[in-house]
């Protein structure tokens, strides 16, 4: 793996006030990292407690502290080692004077409760809180009614939330819902009732996303439907969804168990052109790999996701007192000690980020005194979890100097989308300059995504520079893996108002043999429409045709939504004829906005004629059309949908429910 070491470079930089915080008296004359740090070696004295045979009186003392607050409980709570270990917090919490539930304990109770299947006292504890018993708790949602109900494994209780939440909304739930139910039904064996939940979601226009295919595909993995599962899995690109480390891992260990190691190994080169950081659950499979003679391909992702072994554990051994530093004995000394625990120190980056927002000296020099082993992996949470641009620049340059550690193409691909999300553009370029020169390549999804974020920041010029050098920044790329390029950077030029390099970027494609596919073209008409530039959107028709497509009712929508918000409802109109033609119908809101259109605009008979038309149609109007702009055509999901239903129908694999 390419490995560099990146050093600041000068900037100027905002100054920032650090806002107001409410912390215990004894936190508030404490920077907020030193805060964390002392709020984290309280969690651990927690944590070990928790796993020791260690009397009550013992985690009581530890309770006792000046800085006990909700967020120690929390993290205590979901870090315990067994629900009845939590549980047992929660209640000698009830001895601690002056502390009272807050929403993220009560939230974490919750969860506890549900995983360990609880479902009365789950349900008791959701009654409490909307019952207004705990102030300053706000009422839960049914979405994380939903999720932990999903816990509990009650498939009737989670459908029963997601119902009553449909009667509440004017619109479907969203995408997450339909996921915990399929997740659900497939658990429980529900087969077909998964799959109707699927095309319950396409037809009512919830958008899947990634986390909707982990689940179709773990669920064909679970009956060894292993074509089909990688069939959608390439098809997830093309439609312009994130493949994540779940699905890599779940896809390695079938095909490694199965024995078919070639496509295990064309996973993880496509897992490094994706930029994907293996995870430690892949271990198992690589070393079978190894053994299988495939030593060169998986030894440096061994080596980037087992555990550092610079990271030290922390220890307990006595129980008597543990807020005392004598009582922790040597190990070669009392060989018969069985009380000993070992775990590692408690770290969460979203925290420690947030201690580091505006990157003050004062909190720069406690987090030099902590020596934490920095790895690649927490670099790239770090980076994550900071917001301002600035900040996450300071501790990218910061870290490069910490002893031990080397920049990676993760933290230089992370670094580098943050930078261009925020549209830093003379950052990105002199580190892509700096990655040039030792010979690194960026992956083909970081590259797509700086050209994305560049379109957020209205940064188009310097998407075109990106684009133009690709070859030397990510390589030689596939005809698929341009054509996603290629429409990235239409919906890039399009949102910065760029519309003659659009134009030109699409002629440009269609010479060299690059067709664009239907949802790059309805993106590209809807942009136009909308600014009322009837001519170019009739000209990117004519491209459809000529490119051998046929508009899919989606392209049609998009038309007629687009011609109606810029007052054209003739064409609106005329569109619809056209749908009309290929047999295809809009769904019922799109109608009512064709209709009220031509009402608006004093063309009566004509609206008429669209009401009777749509109701002497043989076929329902849809609740709505599928598909979306610049990322997934009604064709995919359908092709989606038929992989999947067909795969279990073949084999009468179908249980209803």
């Amino acid at each position: 793996m390419y490995s560099t070491r990146l050093y600041s470079v000068t900037i100027f930089l905002k100054n920032y006030t650090l806002r107001t915080c409410h912390f215990s008296t004894a936190a508030r004359n404490l920077n907020k990292v030193t805060l964390y740090l002392q709020r984290a070696k309280l969690i651990d004295s927690i944590r070990l407690c928790l796993r020791s045979n260690a009397p009550e009186t013992s985690l009581v003392n530890i309770l006792n502290n000046p800085l006990m607050d909700s967020f120690v409980v929390t993290n205590a709570l979901r870090s315990a080692p067994s629900p009845t270990a939590a549980l047992s917090l929660v209640e000698t919490l009830k001895n601690i004077k002056d502390f009272s539930h807050s929403q993220d304990t009560l939230y974490a109770l919750a969860k506890i409760l549900a995983k360990s299947g609880q479902t009365s006292k789950l349900r008791a504890l959701i009654d409490a809180i909307n019952s207004g018993k705990f102030v300053n708790v706000a009422y839960v949602s049914f979405m994380d009614r939903m999720r932990w109900y999903a816990e509990t494994g009650d498939l009737d209780e989670v459908t029963n939330v997601w119902e009553e939440w449909r009667r509440a909304l004017d619109k479907h739930p969203c995408t997450e819902s339909y996921n915990i139910v399929m997740k659900l039904c497939v658990e429980k064996g529900f087969d077909e009732r998964a799959i109707k939940v699927f095309c319950r979601m396409i037809d009512e226009g919830a958008l899947p996303n990634c986390r909707t295919y982990t689940v179709i595909i773990q669920h064909l993995i679970k009956f060894e439907k292993l074509d089909p599962a990688m069939r959608i899995f390439q098809m997830l690109p093309l439609m312009r969804i994130r493949r994540t480390l779940k699905q890599y891992s779940l896809l390695v260990e079938a095909f490694t168990g199965s024995g078919n190691l070639d496509v295990v190994k064309t996973l993880l080169n496509e897992m490094r052109a994706d930029g994907v950081l293996p995870g430690r659950a892949m271990i198992t499979s690589l070393q079978h790999m190894k053994e299988a003679g495939y030593a060169d391909e998986v030894d440096e992702l061994i080596k980037e996701i087992i555990p550092d072994d610079r990271i030290k554990s922390i220890g307990y051994y006595s129980v008597v007192n543990p807020d005392e530093d004598d009582d922790v004995i040597d190990d070669d000394e009392n060989d018969d000690v069985k009380d000993e625990v070992r775990l590692k120190p408690w770290l969460d980056p979203a925290a420690l980020a947030s201690a580091l927002q505006y990157w003050e000296q004062e909190e720069v020099s406690a987090l030099e005194a902590a020596n934490f082993t920095w790895t690649p992996r927490l670099v790239c949470k770090i980076i994550r979890s900071l917001r301002s641009p600035e900040t996450a620049w300071q501790f990218f340059c910061w870290v490069a100097q910490q002893p031990g550690f080397v920049h990676d193409i993760y933290t230089v691909s992370r670094i580098i989308t943050k930078l261009a999300r925020h549209g830093c553009v003379q950052l990105v370029d002199q580190l892509l300059f700096k990655i040039k020169r030792e010979g690194m390549k960026l992956s083909f999804s970081t590259v797509r995504l700086i050209i994305d974020f560049y379109g957020f920041s209205r940064k188009g010029d310097a998407a075109l520079n990106i684009f133009h050098n690709i070859k030397t920044i990510c390589g030689p790329l596939s005809k698929n893996s341009r054509l996603i390029l290629y429409s990235s950077l239409l919906r890039t030029l399009a949102k910065c108002q760029m519309n003659n390099e659009a134009l030109d970027i699409l002629d440009e494609m269609i010479l060299i043999g690059i067709s664009p596919d239907l949802q790059t073209f309805s993106g590209l008409m809807h942009h136009y429409a909308l600014q009322g530039d009837v001519k170019t959107v009739q000209r990117l028709l004519v491209m459809v045709r000529q490119c051998e497509l046929e508009p899919d009712s989606y392209m049609y929508k998009i038309l007629i939504c687009a011609y109606c918000k810029c007052e054209r409802a003739s064409l609106a109109l005329r569109v619809f004829e056209d749908m009309r033609k290929s047999s295809l119908m809009p769904d019922g809101v799109t109608k009512q906005l064709l209709v009220k259109s031509l009402w608006k605009e004093g063309k009566l008979r004509e609206a008429a004629q669209v009401e009777e038309t749509s109701e002497e149609s043989t076929d329902a109007i849809p609740l709505a059309l599928p598909g979306h702009l610049y990322t997934v055509s009604s064709s995919d999901l359908t092709r989606v949908h038929e992989i999947y239903s067909s795969s279990f129908a073949e084999s009468s694999l179908v249980t209803s429910a």
